[in-house]
């Protein structure tokens, strides 16, 4: 998910870039969601790891 929020970001400045205001905008938009989405299931996942005790595999 996280690759896709970077996809939408790089899309976003190539079109900004271009000048598409509209496109840039939506695909700006579309990564911010994305990278939030990324970031609140990385805190629930950390969240769950550490109530349970268990540490991260090496």
């Amino acid at each position: 998910m996280l690759y896709w929020a970077v996809v939408f970001l790089v899309i976003a400045i190539v079109a900004g870039v271009l000048g598409f205001g509209g496109i840039a905008g939506a695909a700006a938009g579309f990564a911010k969601i994305l990278f939030f989405i990324f970031l609140v299931l990385l805190v629930v996942s950390l969240v769950i790891n550490a109530l349970r005790g268990k540490g991260p595999k090496v």
